[in-house]
């Protein structure tokens, strides 16, 4: 439990929950209760309702809190304080890599990515989908590979387009940036070579530059490919790779009220896949004599850490099934998604720590077996903080009792979360 207690400790929690005023200072909600509730709830649930997180921190809690006053503190402060939870612990927990490539050539490899969340239609003004009488929120992260840790998380709705998160700078020097299609852009491939920082990006479908020079011969009667352009001649090749040098056009940024055309060369490599009877293509700057084809293969395979987060999130945390029309608990549930994917890889390091060298912990396994022992971790770490919650019994008939008439009846399902919150 100590592990859990330095990662976020209660005097830490309970600071900056009043610096941002989460919990009035005489309040007798246990700000440390609350977020161990959340994360550990979060793991445990099978169909996660509001009732079912209340009931995680009355079993944990000193004092126990009505519906209520429980609904009450789901606010736009709270879903504030947990983002920050968040960004602290993604400065101390490691996401492992498990891809085999040569990152330590750079100063870091950082992996670019987002994922799309389906929301309640009644959240359609909040978080705009690409489609009418749709809601979807779409989860940002910037992945550093070598440091294996998330660097940066952004939440917005579907329509941002991933590409207008990533900013390019001088912070790039020395690094390299692999990128899916949602960030395609020569003029930030171009950016990135200028200052002195390296990218590998999957090559659009529409995207067709023209080849200037071969970077590999071919014996025989191979066909010649320069001056044509690359999606022109890909499918009546059958080589291993191809390598080549390309030349592309594109506006510059705005200057003065106009955008200049300008053109650049990139490299781009076909790494061919047989089974399905075509090319992997990718563009880069990464020098030939450092890096071949193989070798660029292997390095943006290093993706594949993100998605696996992303499916993580998705399959073990439901985290595209929320059924809520509230944007604050949106907020809220996602953040709690997080850390409780930050806390149980937090525990699979102690885990992998304590154990056998030879023994592997596949990462969706270990998902599943956090959650399955969510509730009991969630009892213990009470007891090691040193809570004492009512006795069973009493919060069995607490639970259980009729709502008193005079009170508006609450459903304790997230989809009915807009309903007025009562006052406490």
């Amino acid at each position: 439990m100590r592990r859990l207690t330095t990662l976020f400790p209660s005097e830490f929690l309970e600071e900056h929950a009043e610096e941002l005023g989460v919990v009035e200072r005489e309040g007798k909600l246990q700000i440390p209760v609350l977020l161990w509730a959340l994360v550990f709830g979060f793991a445990a649930g099978e169909s996660r309702t509001l009732a079912g997180f209340r009931r995680c921190y009355n079993s944990t809690a000193d004092e126990t809190i009505s519906p209520g006053g429980f609904y009450h503190r789901l606010t736009p402060t709270l879903a504030e304080y947990l983002r920050d939870l968040v960004e602290h612990g993604l400065d101390e927990v490691a996401v492992p890599d498990t891809v085999d490539a040569d990152i330590d050539r750079f100063r870091d490899v950082m992996i670019a990515d987002g994922t799309v969340l389906r929301l309640h239609e009644f959240l359609s003004d909040e978080f705009q989908a690409r489609h009418e009488e749709q809601a979807g929120a779409k989860l940002h992260l910037l992945h550093n590979a070598t440091d294996e840790m998330i660097e940066r998380i952004d939440v917005t709705d579907e329509k941002t387009h991933d590409s207008t998160l990533f900013k390019t700078g001088s912070w790039l020097q020395g690094r390299l940036v692999l990128f899916d299609r949602a960030y395609f852009k020569y003029r930030r491939f171009a950016l990135i070579d200028e200052n002195d920082g390296y990218f590998v990006s999957r090559l659009k479908e529409n995207a067709n530059p023209v080849i200037t020079v071969e970077l590999r011969e071919w014996r025989g009667r191979a066909i010649p490919l320069e001056g044509k352009q690359i999606h022109d001649v890909v499918d009546d090749l059958s080589r291993q790779y191809i390598d080549v040098e390309v030349e592309a056009e594109f506006k510059r940024g705005q200057y003065e009220g106009t955008r200049s055309l300008d053109t650049k060369r990139f490299r781009v490599v076909g790494v061919r896949d047989e089974d399905a009877d075509d090319y992997h293509l990718y563009i880069t700057n990464l020098p030939r004599d450092e890096f071949f084809p193989e070798d660029l293969a292997t390095l943006y395979r290093c993706r594949w850490e993100v998605e696996t987060l992303f499916r993580e999130l998705k399959t073990q945390y439901e985290l595209d099934e929320f059924d809520t029309s509230d944007p604050d608990v949106v907020k809220i549930l996602l953040y709690a998604a997080l850390l409780s994917l930050l806390v149980s890889r937090e525990l699979l390091d102690l885990v992998t720590e304590q154990a056998d060298d030879e023994i592997v912990f596949p990462p969706e396994r270990w998902a599943a077996t956090f959650r399955s022992h969510a509730q009991l971790i969630l009892h213990e770490l009470g007891e090691y903080l040193g809570y004492s919650p009512p006795p069973l019994l009493e919060r069995l008939i607490e639970d259980a009792q009729k709502i008193h008439q005079q009170r508006p009846i609450l459903q304790e399902t997230l989809a009915t979360a807009t309903q007025p919150r009562c006052e406490s």
